[in-house]
């Protein structure tokens, strides 16, 4: 009934920037944040970027100053515009839509299927 899918990721030279986007779509009333987690091979997954219906931002640490999370509602799309990327920043991200949906008014949170971003030295 609601899908959330990511796209853009893929491999960047250290330095370089990505843009990655998500888009949620299907039985949607209202959105009322939507985030970017990540997660590295033998690592818990991260929070790396929220933004809430309201605008408010939270960034993890590692991620400030680099990273940027933006929205456009009339799409339903949130993205993150990664920029200085490091080495360490290789993990596949995953997008978070918190979602009332239609057809109860009660809201979910639903998944994106990953994109895997490389950072190479």
């Amino acid at each position: 009934q609601v899908q959330v899918v990511e796209s853009g990721g893929g491999l960047v030279q250290a330095g370089g920037s990505l843009r990655l986007s998500c888009a949620a779509s299907g039985s949607i009333f209202s959105i009322n944040a939507m985030g970017w987690y990540r997660q590295a091979p033998g690592k818990q997954r991260e929070l790396v970027a929220a933004i809430t219906g309201g605008g408010s931002t939270n960034y993890a640490d590692s991620v400030k100053g680099r990273f940027t999370i933006s929205r456009d509602n009339a799409k339903n799309t949130v993205y993150l515009q990664m920029n200085s990327l490091k080495p360490e920043d290789t993990a596949v991200y995953y997008c978070n839509a918190r979602i009332i949906v239609r057809s109860s008014f009660r809201e979910y949170d639903y998944w994106g299927q990953g994109t895997q971003v490389t950072v190479s030295s």
